[in-house]
């Protein structure tokens, strides 16, 4: 199979843009990481016109996906979760292109996940999770259950990624299997959800209940890379804090994460006048020092 795909990669590899290849070939259990397709070429390159370009090709029986995609792109992806199938492509592809080893240290980098990177990923499933439970428990309070059901079960799934990452593990696209043998208490709890025979209204308030606790409980690491960032000025505007570049990841859950750091007493509202009689600006700091 390589052989035949070898001159479509080789001439992508001998350009000075290309940063490595990956050949991933399909595995009968993850048949889903490559799309059913018979093999993936992963092509990362410095930059590009478009972040991500793919083609697709025919041979023999087979088929075949080459992915064209940026640095960038693939950080962002790693940063954010978004596309899990670039975890399976990473760990479990082969390298047959690396220039300068960027392929390998990246893989090594995945492998033993440093704890910066680990406190910005913490921080964004904190903030999906927020932005879930919140949504789902005004649905909730407003007797649309169905929908109300749906938020729940993505705010599970974004507390169930927060433990796993939080456990020192990327999740992975079988994240309730990893979340079965780490945080059982999470697992048990997406298995009521979804297993019970008790109404769907009975269902989501014993689920608001716990998940309460457990987001409570998670609310200092989830918090802490938000917290870190703000130390250093005394208050931010929401624009400020919206335009940081190690902030800008968490994109439209940022302003829900905000208001729930100030319920909880982790963030203070600084109010500081304006031209307009009785109008302030509204500012945002730290309620106290990190330890």
């Amino acid at each position: 199979m390589e052989d035949i795909l070898r001159s479509i990669y080789q001439e992508r590899a001998s350009h000075p843009n290309t940063v490595g290849v990956v050949v991933v070939e399909k595995r009968q259990k993850a048949i889903a990481a490559t799309d059913t397709f018979d093999v993936i070429l992963l092509i990362i390159v410095k930059e590009n016109n478009d972040p991500v370009f793919v083609k697709h090709y025919s041979y023999e029986d087979k088929k075949a996906a080459m992915h064209i995609v940026t640095e960038k792109q693939i950080n962002d992806w790693l940063l954010i979760g978004n596309n899990k199938k670039i975890f399976d492509w990473l760990y479990n592809g082969k390298i047959v292109f690396d220039r300068n080893e960027r392929i390998a240290n990246l893989k090594q980098e995945l492998r033993e996940f440093p704890f910066f990177g680990r406190k910005i990923k913490m921080g964004i499933e904190f903030a999906k999770l927020i932005r879930r439970y919140s949504d789902g428990k005004v649905l909730f309070d407003t007797f649309n259950y169905l929908d109300a059901y749906n938020h729940v079960v993505h705010s599970l799934h974004h507390l169930a990624r927060l433990a796993v990452i939080e456990n020192g593990f990327h999740p992975e696209v079988t994240v309730w299997h990893q979340v079965k043998q780490i945080e059982p208490e999470i697992y048990k709890l997406y298995e009521e959800l979804i297993c019970s025979e008790e109404s769907i209204e009975k269902r989501l308030e014993l689920l608001f209940l716990a998940s309460e606790f457990l987001i409570h409980k998670r609310t200092k690491v989830g918090s802490q890379h938000l917290l870190e960032v703000m130390e250093s000025k005394e208050y931010w505007s929401f624009n400020e804090l919206m335009t940081h570049p190690e902030l800008a990841p968490y994109s439209v859950d940022l302003g829900i994460l905000v208001e729930y750091l100030i319920e909880k007493k982790i963030l203070d509202v600084v109010n500081v006048e304006t031209k307009g009689q009785g109008i302030f600006h509204r500012y945002y700091k730290s309620a106290e020092k990190l330890s």
